[in-house]
């Protein structure tokens, strides 16, 4: 049940950043692309940027929910993912350069990118391996 959390967060902040893309592009007239507005830019990259990490995560994050993972961890990992991603689409929708919040969302993602994905494959191990 803790995945059905992070996952309806996840979906809100998505939505969320799809409506400020919509926005632009209504007041622009932009039907299709960015027609080199660099706030269009931005707002799809955050957008887009979102879609190709999270999916990820919450496979992770289920799997590890299924094979019984600690609670707090779980939660780690599902925080770490909503912040990180929270924090990116901030940095990224305030300028097209590095910022703090972009660097910090992005370390956050890849924490609990790569924590998910070693607590499946220990888990995995355990399985195949229950005398490890």
């Amino acid at each position: 049940m803790i995945t059905a959390l992070y996952a309806s967060l996840l979906t809100f902040l998505y939505v969320g950043l799809a409506f400020r893309v919509i926005a632009v592009r209504f007041s622009q007239q932009v039907g299709l692309g960015d027609a080199d507005d660099p706030v269009l830019r931005r707002r799809i990259r955050a957008h887009g940027n979102f879609g190709e990490y999270v999916p990820l995560g919450l496979i992770l994050l289920a799997i590890a929910e299924m094979m019984g993972s600690p609670v707090l961890v779980l939660h780690g990992i599902g925080a770490s993912l909503s912040c990180g991603r929270l924090l990116h689409a901030y940095g990224l929708s305030g300028n097209s350069e590095a910022s703090t919040g972009r660097g910090a969302g992005m370390t956050l993602t890849f924490a609990a990118l790569l924590t998910g994905a070693g607590v499946c494959l220990v888990g995995f191990a355990l399985s195949v391996f229950p005398s490890l």
